[in-house]
């Protein structure tokens, strides 16, 4: 058993939200830069809790300037001093959201683990959805949906062509042409398995604010272990370019079969304001803690 005279480490995994417009993106920034990221708060937060050392965050999962979270998560450890015991799920969360405050980041939930899980190559599947909205131009939307969607056209979008489009993104493929170039690409496999394309109707997150009858909302969902960078909202842009008529579902098949960088202006970087991070998942036994006897 764990003498509670001795000095321990726990590790966790934390699940939690952010709405993402003020921050450079969920992983931690340098703390001399005027903009921070949503790390550099659950850190500053983790440290009130007066642990031994610096507590350190493993994210599992990696969102750009202005992508919100409905669930994120991420591993940590935390030693306390000799005497104290491990902090307990319950109050490590209330602990956590009371020295988070006033930003817009929640822990929903904690799980202690192993001191081998690892947040990021543990998840089993990742689904980010992303809101678009027909109808109007940005400074026409209610102010409260201003950074939480993207006015992708005034007029409607031929929704059964992107149903016949998101199709082809399902499976095992080279996404090469639907993604960016960053720092790690040469170090990153561009070929994906996709789990999920769907587009789904929706509603404005305050739809008695919503005075304008021609908004139609919509999600679009996509599903995978993981995605190459800016996977999702380039794979919207060339969707939305179906629905406008500017691109045939057979552009997005040839597209991915060529297997080169975008080219096309029609497959843009859509953007950040309409994505949201919405599930990391895991498989059950990983979640297990079994205490040393």
């Amino acid at each position: 058993m764990i003498d509670a005279m001795t000095s321990n480490k726990v590790r966790y995994l934390l699940f939690f939200q952010y709405f993402g417009t003020k921050y450079s993106g969920v992983v931690r920034a340098p703390e001399t830069q005027a903009v921070l990221g949503v790390e550099n708060y659950l850190e500053m937060a983790a440290q009130k809790l007066r642990p031994v050392g610096k507590v350190k965050f493993s994210i599992s999962s990696r969102t750009d300037t202005g992508v919100h979270a409905l669930c994120n998560s991420a591993h940590m450890d935390i030693e306390r001093t000799p005497g104290k015991v491990p902090f307990s799920e319950a109050i490590l969360v209330k602990a956590l959201n009371f020295h988070l405050q006033p930003e817009p980041i929640s822990i929903l939930k904690a799980i202690r683990v192993s001191d081998d899980f690892h947040a990021r190559f543990k998840a089993v599947s990742r689904t980010y959805f992303y809101r678009i909205v027909t109808g109007c131009e940005r400074t026409d939307l209610p102010v409260f949906e201003r950074n939480l969607c993207w006015a992708a056209s005034e007029t409607h979008l031929d929704i059964p062509r992107i149903q016949e489009a998101a199709r082809f993104f399902v499976g095992k493929h080279d996404f090469s042409g639907f993604r960016s170039v960053n720092k790690e690409t040469p170090f990153r496999s561009p070929v994906k398995t996709l789990l999920q394309a769907s587009i789904t109707p929706s509603t404005s997150f305050l739809p008695n604010h919503t005075q304008n009858s021609n908004l139609q909302f919509w999600d679009l969902t996509f599903k995978s272990k993981s995605f190459v960078y800016n996977q999702v909202r380039r794979m919207t842009s060339a969707l939305v370019s179906v629905g406008l008529g500017h691109l045939t579902p057979q552009h997005i098949k040839l597209h991915l079969e060529e297997r080169k960088p975008p080219v096309s202006p029609l497959i843009i970087v859509a953007p950040p304001s309409g994505l949201f991070l919405k599930e990391v998942e895991y498989d059950e036994k990983d979640l297990r803690y079994e205490p040393e006897e």
